[in-house]
């Protein structure tokens, strides 16, 4: 079995820049309250990295998918997802915010980050479908598709079970619904949109639906 340090440069590299991420996003963390909720199951994940990459290697690619979703993830626990101040940056850069570009009322942090999950998940999903299970690239898809709807909607339930035992405010503030009641199945369908587009971008360059093993 290979050792800890048979996992690639590269990828102990993503696992640290996502580590510093992850550190520097509590620094004066202005919504402590939820905090823990959102960063704790990124900690576990990057703690138990080494062993997760030894047991199950993934290629770099790969890593780098599930990478740049935590970071997406990061950012948006630390301003509790629906404080994310995209229109202050784009202000900062353009003049504009997104907001009155695009019409918006509310704030979209969480529904792009939905969306990113369905579209990152498809090169490591079809990666492990293919080589762990056996399966054929349409197989791959369909591993892709189904990994994305499932996850999605047993989230979309935590979040519902949090708000029957945590705090009214706590919930509120971790569910980031602003007030949509129909925001659960938006959420989904982001997901499962954004898992579509990546698998036609994957078909079409050939991307996440091969063999790979760690590079």
């Amino acid at each position: 079995m290979p050792s800890v340090s048979a996992t690639p440069p590269a990828q102990r590299r993503l696992i640290g820049l996502l580590l510093a991420l992850l550190l520097i996003a509590q620094i004066d963390q202005p919504y402590p309250e939820v905090a823990l909720l959102q960063h704790i199951p990124t900690m576990l994940l990057i703690v138990a990295s080494p062993w997760l990459l030894r047991r199950w290697p993934l290629s770099t690619a790969a890593v780098a998918c599930i990478a740049l979703f935590l970071a997406l993830h990061t950012l948006g626990g630390r301003f509790a997802y629906s404080n994310v101040p995209y229109d202050d940056w784009a202000r900062a850069l353009t003049g504009a915010t997104l907001s009155d570009t695009f019409g918006w009322t509310r704030n979209h942090y969480d529904r792009f980050v939905h969306f990113a999950f369905g579209a990152l998940s498809v090169v490591p999903v079809a990666e492990v479908a293919r080589r762990r299970s056996g399966l054929g690239a349409r197989g791959a898809m369909l591993a892709v598709l189904g990994w994305v709807l499932s996850v999605s909607a047993l989230y979309e339930v935590f979040e519902w079970l949090l708000t029957l035992f945590a705090a009214g405010e706590t919930a509120d503030r971790y569910n980031g619904q602003q007030g949509d009641m129909w925001d659960a199945q938006k959420d989904m369908a982001l997901a499962a949109l954004g898992a579509v587009a990546g698998l036609a971008i994957g078909v079409r360059q050939q991307v996440g639906l091969g063999t790979g093993g760690p590079t």
